[in-house]
């Protein structure tokens, strides 16, 4: 039983700061352009940095509920496919999402190529990632 308090409290304070983070990336970022991007490299690294963060938290988030179900997975992919599936998301919801994960590795390593690719998949699922954060809190409350 402790566990799954821990599990939940994590989950609270992790849900809360990707919500902060997805307001200040639509309010900073979403509308800035490849240029934007190309030229400002302070705001590259912002960028970049904040859509790590959520991608990160993200994964963990969902994780944290696969390992309190007591499910294992192979990689952040299914992590966050498993979890989607678990909350009822459609299987392109769920595919979606787990492209995301690569995603989240093209910026954690630093794959210059990708980067912006990174971003722009991010800004478009930012809806998916919304509906399952709600779900998630629906789930633990």
């Amino acid at each position: 039983m402790a566990e799954f308090s821990y599990a939940k409290g994590r989950l609270g304070d992790s849900l809360r700061f990707i919500a902060n983070e997805i307001e200040e990336f639509e309010k900073e970022y979403l509308a800035r352009t490849l240029l934007d991007y190309q030229k400002d490299a302070k705001i590259q690294k912002l960028m970049d940095r904040t859509v790590e963060n959520i991608l990160t938290a993200l994964i963990e988030v969902c994780g944290t509920m696969l390992a309190e179900k007591g499910i294992a997975v192979e990689n952040y992919g299914e992590v966050l496919a498993k979890a989607a599936e678990i909350l009822g998301l459609n299987k392109d919801e769920q595919s979606d999402l787990a492209k995301l994960a690569s995603q989240r590795n093209r910026l954690a390593h630093r794959y210059l190529d990708y980067k912006w690719q990174a971003i722009k998949m991010f800004s478009e699922q930012r809806g998916i990632i919304k509906t399952l954060l709600q779900k998630v809190l629906l789930a633990y409350k």
